[in-house]
């Protein structure tokens, strides 16, 4: 999962490349790069957070009035400076890439690469092969003069990409003396949001993005979503091609409204905030038919993903909503960060106890969601330590008993709680008096209630075991898994 964005503009744009990273810096915090162009490719990006990053010298050297921008979360490769995004090649044009998502059929891209197109992949990242098989399709013995030209040659090269690329890929690129290039996977599955706003001499800017949490403080309005299967191409005079270019069932990730996407963006034409609204209503409703007499005295939501469903489930079960947990700010979230040490000796870190709030009542945690819980074991022992007399445990998602292959860091079956477990073996393990996940219709529900959205069937591989692409066996899942495993432990 990564955060990525592109902009044309009228105006240099490194700075606005810069804010985008930062309100996207929850989706990644391994790594943070910028590449812009004007006459040339500039690029600046580095390991850590985005402030680590960048600084007043570097950040002016990024010139030009279209870019890229993205915050890496590996799912795929390696963790060196090498493997940071965008990647860029000189051949054609010269064309940078960020992508987010990850290719299932990424062995055999590499492969077709290096020995039919004799080109060199200098890292093990799927968005280096992407670009490479991107670049490809763009070399041809007559170079296009004119952008309807161009965009006739993009049509044709994303159409092969959609047939034989297999996986989730949202993808900003630049190419030189050309302009700015955007597509989405045929099914939609990684989220990617455009906006405009006018320039000032009767033409507009065009930003597009993983979230359009950044719209409003850069003056852009929303303008819905990239949709599945589209090109979008902005020449550099501004002119802005489109076609949808093959047309399958919009698949979305669930898993950004449960926990990755911020509260404050739309995907897909839906709020993330009202869909967790409902997310803790229905849980609420079913927790009242399954435990009508285990009703709580506080609701405390595990934060701060959790803080908005917790609301509304505490207002429907008519008990206080209370922070009684303490998060520490300055630690990274705990589920995206490389390692299972990093993130067991984390927690304690992150999460103080609010012992006025916990001594001597029956407390309800609320949580987005259990991956590997051991971050949720932790929080049950805090309460424990800090004299809760009951502790209950309600999960804002379903359980998740599947590896997602298509860009979140769920790599292998062994490392799921509940593709190990059963929902009593859980709540024996997590040490509360009762748990209750939330019911995969009433999840669906939840986020398609509302909005003119479109969504077909929300991807929920991780939760049902259905890889909508249609591109996952148990040999895949062998070798992806030996993969990720391999890239963890820098083999």
């Amino acid at each position: 999962m990564c955060g990525i964005t592109g902009i044309y503009s009228h105006k240099p744009v490194a700075a606005e490349l810069y804010d985008s990273i930062i309100h996207l810096q929850h989706r990644g915090q391994d790594a943070a790069g910028i590449m812009t162009y004007d006459d040339r490719m500039h690029k600046e990006k580095g390991m850590g957070l985005a402030k680590e990053v960048f600084n007043e010298i570097n950040m002016e050297l990024l010139t030009g009035s279209i870019g890229i921008s993205h915050n890496r979360y590996p799912t795929h490769g390696g963790f060196s400076h090498g493997e940071v995004q965008p990647f860029w090649t000189s051949v054609p044009y010269g064309i940078a890439l960020a992508h987010n998502g990850n290719l299932t059929n990424y062995q055999d891209l590499a492969e077709e690469i290096t020995n039919k197109d004799s080109r060199y992949l200098n890292t093990n990242s799927d968005s280096e092969v992407l670009l490479h098989y991107f670049a490809d399709l763009l070399h041809t013995n007559n170079p296009p003069e004119d952008s309807e030209e161009f965009f006739y040659l993009l049509c044709n090269a994303v159409t092969k990409i959609f047939k034989h690329v297999k996986g989730a890929y949202s993808v900003v690129s630049l190419v030189i003396g050309k302009g700015l290039v955007v597509f989405r996977d045929p099914q939609g599955i990684r989220p990617l949001v455009k906006g405009e706003r006018p320039n000032g001499n009767g033409g507009k800017d065009y930003i597009f993005a993983s979230e359009n949490t950044m719209f409003y403080a850069l003056g852009y309005e929303p303008k819905g979503t990239v949709l599945p299967g589209e090109l979008i191409y902005v020449d550099e005079t501004g002119n802005v091609f489109n076609k949808r270019l093959i047309k399958k069932s919009f698949n979305p990730c669930i898993f950004e409204y449960v926990y990755f996407a911020r509260p404050d963006a739309t995907l897909n034409d839906v709020s993330v905030y009202r869909s967790r609204l409902r997310m803790g209503q229905n849980l609420a409703e079913a927790w009242k038919n399954k435990y009508p007499n285990k009703i709580p005295d506080i609701v405390i939501p595990a934060p701060s993903t959790a803080n908005t469903s917790a609301l509304s489930f505490a207002h429907e079960l008519g008990v206080r909503y209370s922070e009684g947990l303490y998060k520490n700010t300055f630690i990274g979230r705990t589920f995206i960060m490389p390692g299972q040490a990093e993130r067991k000796k984390s927690v304690k870190y992150k999460l103080v106890p609010q012992e006025t709030e916990i001594r001597d009542k029956k407390v309800m945690i609320m949580d987005d969601s259990i991956v590997r819980g051991n971050t949720s074991r932790e929080i049950v022992r805090m309460l424990k330590d800090f004299g809760a007399r009951e502790v209950y445990f309600a999960v804002a998602c379903p359980p998740i008993k599947s590896p997602c292959f298509y860009g979140v860091d769920m790599p292998t079956k062994n490392e799921l709680i509940a593709g190990n477990m059963t929902e009593d073996e859980i709540q024996e393990y997590l040490n509360v008096d009762a748990i209750l996940y939330q019911k995969i219709d009433d999840l669906v529900e939840a986020v398609t209630r509302k909005g003119d959205h479109h969504i077909d069937t929300p991807c929920m591989a991780c939760l049902d075991g259905n890889y909508v692409a249609n591109d996952i066996d148990e040999a895949k899942i062998n070798e992806i898994e030996t993969m990720r495993v391999n890239d963890r432990n820098g083999k």
